[in-house]
């Protein structure tokens, strides 16, 4: 089985994407399989055994979407692999091919696709009940095809385990080592009076909210909010929002590698996550959720059952509606006037991700697949 010759796939996610790269390739790696990446615009090259090979992008979404697919196929099929595993839902036809070529392929699924559709703000709203429900029928008929599946939640693999055997939850635990390296503990006396969100920076990630929650806090509380990451293009407008006045409370880092966030998340008191109510969010598990409680710090995450169930249990959460900045301005200003019980409940989610909510187990479940596949 180690000799086997493994190719990722993606026409959508930056280069080096946490779960892609970081994660799902350097566990392969590491367990002794020959591992490539295909991605778009990517520096070729070799890093940490794992070979990266580029393709041309397109701007477009319809050119990245038919172009720059084909491109990833074209390469892919050059690489002569034992297991192709893909990462996009756009690149089901050409898994498809690589299917039908007598090639094992593995689609590993994000996203609750046909609910993602029903808050994409590029569809008319009239329009996206039938788009779901049409990528639903034709997610399910290829999904009977491939040789296994990888999902993110329970939820998700409620929807394909029937169709496919070879459905593996793979969650999006984060590496314990790798967010708090020896001798990187920040004392929390010695932290900024900050909270944090790192992640896709969009509307319905709440950032117009958290701005505006930042206007709220008294002035006399020293408090900054720091972003990190990619602005969503044609969603989200960062110039509008610098003219509110919480603006002047925000610290924005712009896209930045995996470990300078980590570095934020060691120096700041506590971390959002505020997906809106959308249909995909209400049993999504955020891997910043539990990047943040891996940093020890105590998570105001968005009222949701599912996620008060998940981080209720450890005790590491403030919940909040993520509509409601004065609502969210209460909760940071409580863990950065509560320091005592910040760090405690910081403290426990850190344990709850030592204990459950780390990679080392997913890592199994997924070489288990490679070979259950190969055998």
């Amino acid at each position: 089985m180690k000799s086997l010759k493994v190719v990722h796939m993606t026409s959508v996610h930056t280069p080096f994407d946490p779960r892609i790269f970081h994660k799902e390739c350097r566990s392969l790696a590491r367990a002794g399989f020959s591992v490539t990446v295909i991605g778009r615009d990517w520096q070729e090259g070799e890093r940490d055994s794992i070979q990266v090979k580029s393709v041309p992008g397109d701007r477009s979404r319809i050119g990245r979407m038919t172009r720059t697919v084909w491109r990833v196929y074209e390469e892919a099929r050059r690489q002569n692999a034992d297991v192709y595993h893909f990462h996009d839902p756009e690149l089901i036809p050409i898994g498809l091919l690589l299917r039908a070529g007598g090639k094992n392929v593995i689609y590993d699924i994000h996203e609750d696709v046909p609910k993602d559709v029903m808050s994409k703000p590029y569809l008319p709203k009239w329009s996206r009940f039938i788009v779901s429900r049409f990528v639903d029928v034709l997610e399910r008929a290829a999904c009977r095809r491939f040789s296994g599946l990888v999902v993110v939640t329970p939820s998700i693999a409620k929807r394909f385990t029937p169709i496919n055997r070879r459905t593996v939850i793979v969650h999006n635990y984060p590496y314990v080592g790798e967010l708090i390296r020896d001798g990187e503990n920040v004392p929390w006396e010695s932290r900024r009076q900050s909270v944090a969100y790192v992640g896709g920076i969009s509307l319905v990630r709440a950032i117009r909210e958290m701005v505006y929650a930042m206007s709220y806090l008294p002035e006399s509380l020293p408090a900054q909010l720091e972003l990190a990451g990619p602005e969503s293009k044609g969603e989200t407008n960062i110039n509008e929002l610098k003219r509110h006045p919480g603006w002047s409370r925000v610290k924005h880092h712009g896209f930045i590698d995996q470990r300078s966030t980590f570095r934020i998340l060691q120096n700041v008191r506590a971390g959002l996550v505020l997906f809106h109510p959308e249909p995909n969010h209400f049993e999504s598990l955020p891997q910043k959720m539990f990047e943040y409680m891996g940093a020890g710090l105590p998570v105001i995450a968005s009222d949701f059952p599912f996620w008060r169930k998940v981080l209720g249990d450890s005790g590491s959460g403030i919940f909040v509606d993520p509509r409601n900045p004065q609502e969210i301005a209460k909760a940071i200003e409580y863990v950065l006037a509560h320091p005592r019980e910040a760090e405690e409940m910081g403290r426990r989610g850190q344990a709850a991700v030592q204990q459950n909510f780390n990679w080392d187990t997913e890592a199994e479940r997924l070489i288990q697949l490679y070979g259950a596949i190969h055998n």
